[in-house]
């Protein structure tokens, strides 16, 4: 028994200190640190557009503003919690009232709120918000395009602007100046 002891003992030793307090934890030694809140998803802006590009397809099929809502509301939260709202009967203006922070969903609330029930208006601005995520990827693609190719000038200018001056204009450069004091 003693021995068993002193071996648990030099095996808590050894471990890594992480398992240590891990150890502490399970037995009730050191209190539980209260779980951090899940971070929020970085939503793709071009995921982002193929959603709105599908809310305005299911609107334009006909199918209810709760449940096309709900159709496209797997990566974006707040359109699940609006969709049920909507599909228990709230105030549209107060089932949207939560999109309305959401940065991603703010144009579409805005919109929602105006058009109330209205299936056909929030389509028409489902399919604008698609486009413009597009327009705005497009842009920030064209603009990263730009600096690379200004990133990758800077080194090439430094490593051909020397030898172009040691193998172009110095021989032209020392060839005249030996022919004037040659004359």
């Amino acid at each position: 028994m003693i021995l068993s002891l002193l071996l648990l003992t030099a095996a808590l030793l050894i471990v890594t200190p992480s398992s240590r307090r891990r150890f502490r934890r399970v037995m009730g030694l050191i209190p539980l640190r209260p779980p951090r809140p899940p971070r929020p998803r970085k939503v793709d802006s071009l995921h982002l557009a193929a959603t709105w590009d599908l809310l305005a397809a299911c609107l334009r099929a006909g199918l209810p503003v709760p449940t096309a809502v709900s159709a496209v509301s797997d990566d974006l939260p707040v359109l699940r919690g609006v969709a049920e709202q909507l599909a228990l009967g709230a105030d549209p203006r107060q089932a949207w009232a939560a999109a309305l922070e959401c940065p991603h969903t703010k144009g579409l609330a805005r919109a929602a709120r105006r058009t109330a029930l209205s299936g056909a208006g929030l389509a028409e601005v489902a399919g604008r918000l698609a486009e413009e995520v597009r327009g705005q990827v497009e842009h920030q693609a064209e603009a990263r395009a730009q600096r690379a190719t200004v990133l990758i000038t800077l080194p090439l200018g430094l490593c051909f602007l020397p030898a172009f001056l040691c193998l172009g204009v110095l021989p032209v450069v020392l060839g005249l100046v030996a022919r004037t004091f040659a004359l």
